[in-house]
């Protein structure tokens, strides 16, 4: 028999058979039926929002956008990492940011200049990010008015400085000057609000290495030991570390703060987000602290849903 007539032949059984019987017959088939519960993101990398020029180079500080496609404006949350100071991985720290851009938010993952940098470079970006999502707000369907910030340990620290300088126009340089710099909203993690004790309650060893002048915020405040300048610990300036330090700007009237801290950290000492909730409650600011049980520095507890859902919760709170 030849192979065409023997296909022909095939083919007419199967048709022959019952419906229900073509069905069951092939398995690897099936129909489903969805509903739509989920809205669509879209993500833009590389972005540059500022550039760093000096006498023999120029850097450019890059963000990343996830913005969910709706058409209304929607408030903006701008992301920045931790790092120690002396990195800011801006991709980091997806679970968080996935979530706040499923729940309507366009959020901006934004690097920052680190050590050996100084202050205020790192600040100074900060609020660059900020101008730069005001400035192209319309094209990046932004609310121009609704714009918070987050960040952890370093970058909780750049965090609680953007929001608690808003008023100081001497930080903001670069591009797109005519558009401020304040924000809505400010969620720190495990942040930094006083260089001169990182360590506080911690052991004799660890507050010797906060005040080495090799430790990272001394290099931050002072710069690193070169030519005849050998160095100087976050201690030996009270003035500068303040005025460097999220807790030396406590006013009446900065944005609403959350603040998250684990009661097992040994890196960040809790001591740091204990006074800056004890201060700005003192000055009347609307404040939240969250202390969790058991919580290290960056650990798993940090990428939790309970975790997350109580930051996403409170920013829809504050800018929704």
């Amino acid at each position: 028999m030849c192979l065409r007539r023997y296909l022909f032949l095939m083919v007419g059984a199967f048709l022959m058979l019952p419906a229900g019987a073509q069905k069951e017959t092939d398995k690897s088939r099936e129909v489903i039926k969805v509903e739509i519960s989920e809205g669509q993101i879209d993500v833009i990398s590389g972005v540059v929002y500022s550039q760093i020029t000096s006498l023999r180079a120029n850097r450019p500080l890059k963000m990343t956008l996830l913005i969910p496609r709706t058409k209304e404006p929607k408030p903006a949350i701008v992301y920045y990492p931790g790092g120690g100071f002396t990195s800011s991985d801006y991709e980091k720290y997806i679970e968080m940011r996935m979530a706040l851009a499923k729940a309507g938010f366009v959020v901006a993952a934004a690097e920052y200049r680190t050590v050996p940098n100084q202050y205020p470079a790192l600040v100074v970006d900060g609020k660059a990010a900020v101008r730069y999502l005001r400035a192209h707000a319309a094209s990046l369907g932004i609310d121009p008015a609704r714009i918070g910030v987050l960040g952890d340990s370093a970058g909780g620290y750049v965090a609680q400085m953007v929001g608690v300088t808003g008023n100081d126009k001497s930080l903001d340089l670069g591009d797109f000057l005519d558009y401020p710099s304040d924000v809505q909203a400010v969620a720190t993690i495990y942040g930094i609000s006083n260089l001169m004790n990182i360590g506080a309650g911690f052991s004799e060893q660890s507050q010797k290495v906060h005040a080495s002048p090799a430790v990272t915020e001394a290099l931050l405040l002072h710069g690193v030991a070169f030519r005849n300048f050998e160095g100087s610990s976050i201690l030996s300036d009270s003035v500068k570390a303040m005025k460097a330090s999220s807790m030396g700007h406590i006013r009446e009237n900065l944005p609403p703060f959350l603040i998250m801290h684990g009661t097992a950290d040994n890196h960040v000492s809790p001591r740091q987000s204990e006074q800056l909730y004890e201060a700005l409650k003192v000055a009347n600011n609307d404040v939240k602290y969250v202390e969790v049980e058991g919580a290290g520095h960056g650990d798993l507890y940090w990428f939790q849903k309970p975790i997350i859902d109580r930051v996403v919760n409170w920013f829809q709170e504050k800018l929704k």
